[in-house]
């Protein structure tokens, strides 16, 4: 199971990602960043995996575009924290 939703406040926009981000979700989650990211109008771009309860190499592949991209995340679990760090280390980035 998976969902996705987009809460927008006066000073963010954050893409809310909830349960398994696999290979058949991938695709939806980039199309949702790129128009998040298009017009941010001055907001700050969140992506949060705090809900996240599975990440597969396709969903680690994503996140990695992503976080190519210069999204910023928000998470609270230890293993999603890592996989992020990997992530970083990866690209060179901030998680």
């Amino acid at each position: 199971m998976f969902k996705m939703s987009t809460v927008e406040s006066h000073g963010q926009r954050r893409l809310v990602l909830e349960g398994k981000l696999t290979s058949q979700w991938t695709g939806e989650v980039e199309t949702a960043w790129r128009i998040a990211a298009a017009q941010p109008e001055g907001r700050k771009l969140i992506v949060d995996l705090r809900n996240v309860t599975f990440i597969s190499r396709e969903g680690e592949s994503t996140l990695f575009k992503l976080m190519k991209d210069g999204a910023r995340f928000s998470c609270g679990d230890v293993l999603t924290k890592h996989v992020l760090k990997q992530l970083a280390r990866r690209c060179r980035c901030q998680p």
